[in-house]
């Protein structure tokens, strides 16, 4: 699922959020907030169901295949604390989310396929897996090429940045990390616990 194709404004009705940002799906969705499909009388979704709904919140929206969610997983097993809140927060820390929340890119898939391409330095240093977990204090840029400084520059000037743990400077097109991101800063609203519950089966 790490590269969804499919129709995202479906996925967005479904799911009853917008995971998915692009304008065409947003649009959609607010133009029709139901789950896709005939019109019919829905039966109440099982405590199962729900579970998995809420799992597949977290992978379309942070990108995630099966794999990939099972192994932040088992890693936020092994951490002391609130196992579902180290879960989000190693989502939020990706190199992809930490573009796109810094104000780089519009949606994540844009983010990733600028990482993919090259298009960002770490502390100086190329980094292109979207997995990257960021940590405090890490600088990202954009490589030193006119085109990619202007596109970046666009796309930018039309976000606002709400990331309060991120510190975007738009005319040097710079983003610090500032500090790690705690469970108030975790932008998709998922009932975790429940998700923890259907991966701990």
């Amino acid at each position: 699922m790490g590269r969804y194709t499919g129709p995202k404004a479906r996925v967005n009705r479904r799911l009853g959020f917008q995971v998915f940002e692009n304008a065409g799906a947003v649009r959609a969705f607010e133009k029709k907030e139901y789950p896709p499909g005939m019109a019919q009388r829905r039966r109440k979704t099982s405590i199962y169901g729900q579970a998995l709904t809420e799992k597949q919140k977290i992978k379309y929206y942070y990108g995630l295949r099966e794999k990939h969610l099972r192994k932040y997983f088992d890693k936020a097993k092994r951490m002391k604390g609130n196992t579902g809140e180290h879960l989000m927060i190693l989502c939020e820390r990706r190199f992809d989310n930490v573009v796109r929340r810094a104000g780089f890119a519009t949606t994540r898939p844009q983010a990733r396929q600028g990482i993919v391409h090259g298009h960002f330095l770490v502390n100086g240093r190329r980094v292109d897996r979207p997995s990257y977990q960021m940590s405090a204090g890490d600088v990202i840029t954009v490589k030193n090429r006119d085109n990619l400084k202007k596109f970046y520059a666009e796309v930018g000037a039309g976000i606002d940045q709400s990331a309060s743990w991120i510190n975007y400077d738009k005319d040097e097109l710079r983003a610090i990390v500032t500090s790690l991101p705690t469970a108030d800063d975790i932008s998709l609203p998922v009932e975790v616990g429940s998700v923890v519950a259907f991966l701990s089966r």
